[in-house]
């Protein structure tokens, strides 16, 4: 595989450590700017809206300039983001970073899906995302268990200076590694009002849903996690570290086995993994009190919910592969859009449902929907994009 794509993943270790580490993050930031757990959970929706509306903004602003160029833009602008944030005594101002750091965070990842999918044969797309996203994954292996280790022994804002640290050897990376060129057959290649008529697609929007169903479920439970180890399962604060490494190699290893289905058997991880995946959450529910089962559990719904999403984003690329600038931002939308709306819904959840585990009854119910759109689809021929090879 191409050294960039390497480069690529790099850079995506950071935006992920950021997008993620707020799981073990939410109490401490909850305490110290006063406000309630469930609106500091809004942190990671406010993100998540701002991946939504910057994934085909950016990418339609800068879909002529290299890739080069709009990926250390957004790289640089990120990392302002995350200095602001660790400075700031406001809650509103913090909520504020989140959303333009999400922009920038969108833009980097609709231009990097879009340029990774063009480094390699047309029909090697599921490898060359795995290779991408294994620095989402490794980032909840590595950064985002480091980054509740910094919360816990200098405070929330520590991990903030980190993650902005870490944008700058990515930043290098790019610029060095990356050729200055955009690729001949993305520049100009097509027409942007008949890209965005892609969306127009059953079988794209199909995908699309099917995305954000479950990734909202995978987000309503993540970034509750903190309290189901600590009050649930009655384990120490230092344990919740233990939970996102294990929900991070999960995660990793699903997005490993999505690398080599994707392309060629996406009906095996959607039609297997899907239902595995609802049951997990079921199962996770009813067994977190007992501390053993509910780290084993972690790790197999971080290996599912990366394995079924993964598989899924492969989906989207392929579904518009007409549309070659824009069809990354439509991957990082429905993405974000269950982003945004799985914290909503197990924030809401919170104040009305059984206790701190409500937030996976969400991820169980999203999940469930999912599962029917997809049974349903598939007897009315209507999946082909999300269940067949190309």
């Amino acid at each position: 595989m191409p050294f960039a794509l390497y480069l690529l993943a790099l850079a995506a270790f950071a935006l992920g450590t950021s997008e993620f580490m707020l799981a073990g993050l939410i109490p401490a930031i909850a305490s110290d700017l006063d406000v309630a757990v469930g609106t500091a959970g809004l942190l990671t929706s406010a993100f998540a809206i701002g991946m939504v509306v910057g994934a085909p903004t950016m990418a339609a602003f800068a879909r002529r300039w290299p890739p080069r160029v709009t990926l250390l833009a957004c790289l640089v602008l990120f990392a302002g983001c995350h200095v602001a944030g660790a400075i700031t005594p406001m809650f509103s101002i913090l909520l504020a970073t989140r959303v333009v750091g999400a922009l920038a965070n969108a833009g980097f990842l609709a231009v990097a899906l879009t340029t990774a999918t063009t480094l390699v044969p047309a029909d090697r797309k599921g490898r060359a995302l795995a290779i991408l996203l294994s620095g989402t994954t490794i980032a909840t292996v590595a950064g985002v268990p480091a980054g509740a280790l910094l919360g816990t022994a200098f405070g929330w804002r520590a991990p903030f200076w980190a993650v902005a640290l870490l944008c700058v050897p990515a930043a290098v990376g790019i610029l060095c590694g990356m050729d200055k060129r955009q690729p001949a057959s993305v520049i100009g290649a097509t027409d942007l009002k008949a890209e965005l008529s892609e969306l127009r697609s059953t079988r794209l929007i199909l995908a699309m849903a099917l995305g954000a169903l479950i990734n909202g479920g995978t987000f309503a439970a993540f970034t509750y996690l903190a309290p189901v180890v600590t009050e649930t399962a009655r384990l120490a604060d230092s344990w919740i570290s233990v939970a996102l490494v294990m929900f991070g190699i999960g995660s990793f290893a699903g997005v490993t086995v999505a690398g080599r289905l994707s392309d060629r058997w996406p009906g095996l991880a959607l039609t297997i993994g899907g239902p595995l995946l609802l049951i997990g959450w079921i199962a996770l529910a009813a067994l977190a009190p007992l501390p053993g089962f509910l780290l084993v559990l972690i790790f197999i719904q971080g290996m599912l919910s990366f394995c079924v999403g993964s598989t899924l984003i492969t989906r989207i690329l392929y579904a518009a592969s007409t549309a070659p600038t824009m069809a990354g931002s439509y991957a990082t939308a429905a993405l974000n859009m269950g982003a945004a709306a799985g914290p909503v819904l197990g924030a809401l959840a919170l104040t009305v449902g059984p206790g701190v585990l409500a937030p996976v009854w969400v991820a169980a119910g999203l999940t469930s929907v999912g599962l029917i759109i997809l049974l349903a689809a598939r007897d009315q021929r209507t999946t082909g994009v999300a269940i067949r090879p190309r």
